[in-house]
């Protein structure tokens, strides 16, 4: 076999064995490891942030946004809405994504007007009174999170459809309103589908 040939196939070989090797070592041994150690210092965490319903079934992840409406597509009233999404047909885990749109895009200065009706009509307030979030849809599309201003906009809606007092809705509202990330980065956030199902847990 000529020289040339031997080199050739013996640094193919190199080559060869080098990848099986790395293959095996980062994405096998290292996935392993890491997820062995997530999954013992934080297993929720590392299993989705998955939440369940009073029945004990999966309804949804504390980490994405989900609808809260009919079978029409109309909001459900008894329960805090989300964020607007632009994920796929909107809130659709498997295609995350922002409109794209820049703010002065006519379609979506002309979605946001609609948003801010809708929003108005629903909770019965003058569109300058929704706040940001309620008709602005978030980069992934699937914010689980909305301000505690849009919370607050919805407890008496909420209130009334559930026969609560407002007070309590309220105070059920201050309790899943999480702080500013280590005291000061970002804003105070509610987890829409946290406090859904406690507002079910409380009901039931």
């Amino acid at each position: 076999m000529p020289l040339a040939t031997r080199t050739a196939a013996r640094t193919l070989g190199v080559a060869v064995r080098a990848m099986v090797v790395l293959t095996l070592l980062l994405g096998v041994g290292y996935t392993a490891v890491v997820t062995g150690v997530a999954q013992l210092v934080a297993p929720a965490q590392a299993g989705g942030s998955l939440l369940t319903g009073p029945d004990g079934t999966v309804v949804g992840s504390a980490l994405i946004g989900q609808s809260f409406t009919d079978v029409d597509g109309e909001p459900l009233a008894r329960y805090f809405q989300p964020r607007p999404s632009a994920a796929g047909d909107g809130y659709d885990a498997g295609a995350s994504s922002g409109s794209n749109l820049g703010p002065e895009n006519p379609d979506l200065v002309a979605a946001i007007a609609d948003r801010r009706a809708q929003v108005a009509a629903l909770e019965g307030v003058e569109p300058g009174d929704v706040p940001p979030d309620a008709v602005t849809a978030s980069a992934s599309g699937l914010d689980p999170h909305v301000s505690p201003a849009y919370a607050a906009l919805q407890v008496p809606r909420v209130a009334a459809a559930r026969g609560m007092s407002e007070q309590d809705v309220a105070d059920l509202v201050a309790r899943h309103t999480g702080g500013r990330g280590l005291g000061f980065v970002g804003e105070p956030t509610v987890n829409v589908l946290r406090l859904n199902l406690a507002l079910d847990d409380q009901e039931g």
